[in-house]
């Protein structure tokens, strides 16, 4: 089984550093390409919560920042 990213390519962090395209944390976005399924299946588990939650919120309100590069980088690095 080989599990799809749930990228949307709409890559706007808040201020907790969750995607508010695909609600994924920054760690989960940066490991994601070297994880294994049972990684990626709990992954979307905590997508599903966290898009509830943030649904449940005003998250449009949440200020947004874009997914650079570098940041990037730094978390696949802490990894």
């Amino acid at each position: 089984m080989t599990v799809s990213s749930p990228c949307v390519s709409c890559c706007k962090l808040d201020e907790n550093d969750i995607c508010m395209g695909c609600y994924r944390s920054m760690n989960e976005i940066a490991n994601w390409s070297q994880s294994n399924d049972e990684y990626k299946l709990q992954v979307l588990e905590h997508v599903k919560e966290r898009e509830h939650l943030y649904k449940e919120m005003d998250y449009h309100t949440i200020d947004k920042y874009p997914i650079t590069r570098n940041k990037h980088m730094q978390y696949k690095k802490q990894s």
